[in-house]
């Protein structure tokens, strides 16, 4: 059974039910020990891209936003030896869409939308036909969407849990702003804790 460890911010740790360890936004908090055998980077913004702090296996793939985009539009797919991962499109005021991504995480049979940093997008209409397990938005209100607009791409995406990250810039977390999220099957995760993925 998959594991993410959340590691505050924008940052967490995913590992397969076999070990593998996949890093997604390395930058915030602890928990960089576990050897990686996959690092994805959704954009360069500093916040996002620190993958000199991840312990790593000698083929540890790291896989950015400029492996992810094929033709502006167009999104690469992964196949990691079982774990897959398809990049999707993310963008806001502040991230332009030829510089950012979000991906999809197919690992131990479940599947799981990482947002990085975006606001709504048109694709998100086609996410309900994943059967999404989890779904990690971002929600500051100052870079990103606002709490408000997380909650509505929540509804949209349909993801049997939704989490949200990234929720205040400058801090690992904060749970008011996380309890106060409206949002359906919202599950409440601290820095440094570490949960099951079902």
């Amino acid at each position: 059974m998959p594991k993410l460890l959340y590691q505050g911010h924008g940052s967490y740790r995913l590992t397969a039910g076999d070990g593998r360890v996949i890093y997604v936004d390395p930058y915030a908090g602890e928990g960089y020990d576990a050897p990686a055998d996959v690092i994805l980077v959704t954009h360069q913004h500093g916040d996002h891209n620190q993958t000199q702090l991840c312990a790593k296996k000698t083929d540890c793939a790291v896989i950015s936003n400029e492996d992810a985009i094929a033709l502006r539009g167009r999104y690469n797919k992964f196949d990691l030896g079982g774990i897959r991962v398809q990049a999707v499109k993310a963008e806001n005021r502040n991230h332009d869409p030829g510089e950012c991504v979000g991906f999809i995480v197919h690992i131990d049979g479940v599947k799981l939308y990482a947002s990085g940093d975006t606001s709504k997008t048109e694709e998100m209409e086609l996410f309900p036909d994943m059967d999404l397990d989890y779904a990690i938005l971002c929600g500051d209100g100052v870079y990103n969407m606002g709490p408000g607009e997380a909650a509505e791409c929540a509804r949209l995406i349909g993801a049997k849990r939704n989490i949200l990250v990234h929720v205040k810039p400058g801090a690992l977390f904060d749970r008011k702003i996380a309890e106060d999220w409206d949002a359906p099957n919202k599950l409440i995760i601290e820095p440094g804790e570490e949960i099951e993925l079902r």
